[in-house]
């Protein structure tokens, strides 16, 4: 019997609901796939509900689950992925959050979250706050993609429950509180660092200039997301192979790094719109001559949702098939191919939602269900049924004849 390696592309919040402007169809429906739909007809199709039925996932806790592990027992919050994905150690008491470099007004009003989805300068307005000294606690900041970036919180008697500083909306900042009575230093040292933020970076070189030329500044930085470190059995040795990763998103490289898979940057994979397919399908070609599972993410779907836009995610959907197509035409012998999303976001709420996704899985002389097309409704007339996130990875590694006989 000869293992199978396997292929698993994530395609970030590319389920969606039936539009009535759009003939009552999702993207999917409406999207030309050939790519996808040989994909489904060879093989076995179903739906998922990647937390839970009726729980929204997080594109955090939804990777986790993909990836065999339960987000009830190992999630603390989003902060260490993105720092993980940022390059940034985190260490067992450390605290780390998300952060936004926002635009305020002189009284603390929020005037835009991401100030102006500033790209330029984040690297030089990360260097005036990192390193900043608060109370024995030493501040670890790191600029992300464009207005994101990274705040990790060094020191002794931390601890990560504490409230958000960002309030998720134009309107005035919050104080962080605790929310445990060992996590008051951590709110104190957390708003102490939101203060400094605006006092450093309001007189900025960079926000100088940006005010110049009547760009809103990056005047301070919002924290959420708190978390702390758990240590997580790593992937390769749950399932038994050597695992790597192809993404653009601080955030999934985060999680990739800290379940052990190996994540190379890949010229080109942005995260956004514009990331290159072409360089990713050439990137997991080549990551699996090396590795038993290579998993492949592509933001953009999620981006078109939250931007409201169903045409974009039309063509999103045929720019990931594109790719899926490069793929297939130099895959080689003995590879299980899935291709799922994480969550769905519709177009027309531009927010995540519990709906559950459609999955198609082939290759390996696997079973084949009959469905024809790739879309959340034909999926869900396939053999696989109604699955959880957690059941994926069994599940792959039975087709791929990697699963372990329980019992004598």
């Amino acid at each position: 019997m000869t293992e199978k390696k396997i292929l698993l592309i994530v395609c970030d919040g590319l389920s969606d609901r039936p539009a009535k402007e759009f003939d009552m169809k999702t993207p999917l429906q409406a999207a030309r796939k050939p790519a996808m739909d040989a994909l489904a007809r060879h093989g076995m199709n179903g739906v998922m509900d990647v937390i839970a039925p009726g729980v929204v996932p997080g594109s955090d806790t939804a990777h986790l689950a993909l990836f065999g592990y339960d987000p009830y027992k190992v999630y603390t919050g989003r902060g260490p992925i993105e720092a993980a994905g940022a390059g940034i150690a985190v260490l067992k008491g450390d605290v780390a959050f998300r952060c936004n470099f926002a635009t305020v007004d002189k009284s603390m009003k929020i005037k835009d979250r991401r100030a102006g989805r500033i790209k330029a300068g984040t690297s030089e307005l990360a260097q005036a706050l990192t390193g900043m000294s608060i109370d024995g606690v030493t501040a670890v900041f790191k600029e992300g993609s464009e207005h994101r970036a990274v705040l990790v919180l060094k020191g002794a008697g931390l601890d990560h429950r504490v409230s958000d500083v960002d309030p998720h909306n134009e309107g005035k900042i919050r104080q962080s509180t605790p929310l445990a009575p060992k996590a008051k230093k951590t709110a104190d040292v957390l708003n102490e660092f939101v203060r400094r933020s605006f006092d450093i970076l309001s007189d900025h070189p960079v926000n100088k200039d940006r005010v110049k030329k009547g760009l809103p500044p990056a005047n301070i930085v919002l924290p959420r997301g708190a978390g702390s470190v758990n240590e997580l059995e790593p992937m390769g040795d749950r399932i038994g192979m050597k695992c790597a990763a192809v993404a653009g998103v601080t955030l999934v490289k985060g999680i990739c790094r800290l379940v052990g898979m190996d994540v190379p940057d890949v010229q080109g994979a942005t995260g956004g719109l514009d990331t290159d397919y072409k360089a990713k399908a050439e990137a997991a070609l080549s990551l699996l001559k090396t590795n038993d599972f290579v998993f492949v993410n592509v933001k953009a779907g999620d981006v078109a949702s939250h931007d409201g836009d169903f045409r974009m995610k039309v063509r999103v959907v045929e720019s990931i098939d594109m790719m899926l197509g490069m793929i297939l035409k130099d895959l080689p012998d003995h590879v299980i191919v899935a291709i799922t999303c994480d969550h769905s976001t519709p177009v027309s709420i531009k927010e995540h939602s519990a709906d559950p996704v459609p999955l198609a899985i082939s290759g390996g002389g696997g079973r084949v269900d009959g469905v024809k097309d790739f879309d959340e409704i034909s999926a869900a007339t396939g053999a696989l049924g109604r699955i959880r996130g957690t059941d994926l990875m069994p599940i792959m590694l039975g087709m791929a004849d990697r699963a372990k006989k329980f019992g004598s």
